[in-house]
């Protein structure tokens, strides 16, 4: 896979696959792989992953396979609640904090997870992102709230969020495990098992949702993610019925209050008077 040009954390889950299916059946005998697979309690997407590495492998040992066939299943998204990711974000610890609210971006856990100190345009407010999966370049507009807490990191490396004194994929991983840990403790602590279900790939998500519910323009949308094509895009992008959802209302009267509110993530109502009115989904 390497020398095939994959990405380092491509191959290592690659890897990590084929090791889960050895440790339960026998890896070298594709028929009695087909049948573990066939009564697996996975899903088949999980299973359509497996079967890609498991060709890849026997191509490589010059063992024949016929592939079995799993579909890819689309299932609604789960899109998790304004307060349940602002809840998330102030339980992680300050790398982990910026790193979640890298989420008003909508760019991809290993985009971000790539950034150097050199992306971040700190007069200007914004983030220069360094695509993957073929994705398209691209500069994202960011809150001031976003830039303090980037601005209260320390700058030891050229990496914002990686260490580069070890390997990439033991870095990610030694990130991800303490990720889980205090994801779990909160979702506990606040009696709210919906938490643990929110990733940051849940977050990019949310972002394509909520982003195309203010502007119903999916182009936009697919700008911001960052897609080669609108399809992928609307992939991510799911009408989702919003009526009877609660918000939080406030009112504006000064620009500061009013372009503090839409940095907050507030969407424009009305006028009554000299007032602004928003609101913003709970």
């Amino acid at each position: 896979m390497r020398r095939q040009g994959y990405r380092e954390s491509t191959t290592h889950f690659s890897v990590k696959s084929l090791i889960w299916v050895a440790k339960r059946t026998n890896l070298l005998e594709p028929e009695i792989v087909k049948a573990y697979l066939a009564s697996a309690k996975t899903s088949e997407s999980r299973k359509r992953k497996l079967v890609e590495d498991l060709a890849r492998f026997y191509r490589f040992k010059n063992i024949p396979f016929d592939r079995p066939r799993y579909k890819r299943i689309d299932k609604i998204p789960f899109i998790p609640l304004e307060t349940e990711v602002e809840q998330l974000v102030s339980g992680m610890s300050r790398k982990g904090s910026a790193f979640l609210q890298l989420r008003e971006t909508g760019m991809r856990c290993g985009e971000a997870w790539n950034l150097k100190w050199k992306d971040i345009d700190f007069e200007k407010g914004a983030v220069n992102v360094s695509p993957e999966k073929n994705s398209n370049a691209r500069q994202l507009k960011v809150s001031n709230r976003l830039i303090a807490m980037l601005n209260g990191l320390p700058r030891k490396y050229d990496m914002i969020f990686r260490n580069p004194d070890i390997s990439p994929i033991e870095s990610i991983e030694h990130f991800r495990r303490n990720f889980i840990k205090r994801r779990e403790r909160l979702a506990q602590n606040l009696q709210n098992p919906r938490i643990n279900a929110i990733t940051f790939h849940t977050l990019r998500h949310f972002k394509a949702t909520m982003e195309y519910k203010r502007t119903k323009d999916i182009l936009w949308v697919q700008k911001i993610l960052g897609h080669k094509s609108v399809l992928n895009t609307m992939r991510y992008t799911h009408l989702v019925n919003f009526e009877g959802d609660e918000y939080v209302c406030k009112v504006a009267r000064t620009v500061d209050e009013a372009r503090n509110l839409i940095e907050e993530g507030f969407d424009h109502v009305t006028d009554i008077g000299d007032m602004k009115l928003f609101r913003k989904r709970k």
